[in-house]
């Protein structure tokens, strides 16, 4: 069985490894090193414990176990497990926090418009 079909995962940036830039994810991604740029991901991240992403990040899930800083735009659920450090401006909606959880930051819910995620997400697909 290859790591794909085991883990779900399509995409996944090892410990160690750096990335600096625009990043675009048709599928999932699980980040164990370090990313500074602008990410945008179809379906879901996974920040790993020694994972660390600067910068922009739109995505349909995210799940947090280490570090993250900039402006996050989640369209459905972001989980920040234990230990997870973030300081993000955050727009989604539904949030989970996990005892022991660092947030620093905003977040804005918005459960009763899921229109506004796809007005954003059009602006985006334009934009690139």
């Amino acid at each position: 069985m290859n790591e794909k079909a085991r883990t779900g995962m399509t995409n996944i940036i090892g410990e160690g490894t750096e990335i600096n830039g625009k990043i675009l994810v048709p599928g999932s991604i699980r980040v164990d090193g370090k990313i500074d740029g602008d990410v945008t991901v179809s379906d879901q991240i996974t920040i790993g414990k020694s994972g660390f992403l600067k910068g922009v990040l739109l995505t349909r899930d995210a799940v947090v176990a280490g570090r993250m800083e900039g402006t996050i735009t989640v369209k459905n659920r972001i989980e920040l497990q234990k230990n997870a450090k973030v300081n993000i401006d955050l727009k989604c909606k539904l949030l989970i926090i996990e005892e022991g959880v660092v947030f620093d930051g905003t977040c804005s819910m918005d459960n009763a418009n899921p229109n506004s995620y796809k007005k954003e997400e059009k602006k985006d697909k334009a934009n690139v």
